[in-house]
């Protein structure tokens, strides 16, 4: 995992401006995403290269993690 942390934070919020934040992001949709990059069926450079080093227990635990994190907003007073 600590490869996406470069990216995409430990707290699932984007440190590189054209990553996406994925905290609270729908775990069925990162494993969809993730395994789409896998197999060669979503395209990025950066991606491409990371997800070829995880397995499927690997990209269903990253999932569950940034799925997990519980995000807050509150309005300004």
């Amino acid at each position: 995992m600590l490869k996406c942390q470069v990216c995409h934070g430990k707290d699932g919020i984007a440190k590189l401006p054209d990553a996406p934040n994925i905290a609270g992001q729908k775990e069925a949709y990162l494993v969809k995403a993730l395994m789409a990059f896998k197999a060669g069926e979503r395209k990025n450079e950066q991606m491409t290269v990371v997800i070829k080093g995880l397995s499927d227990q690997d990209i269903a635990d990253v999932a569950a993690y940034y799925a997990s994190i519980r995000v807050t907003v509150q309005v300004p007073p």
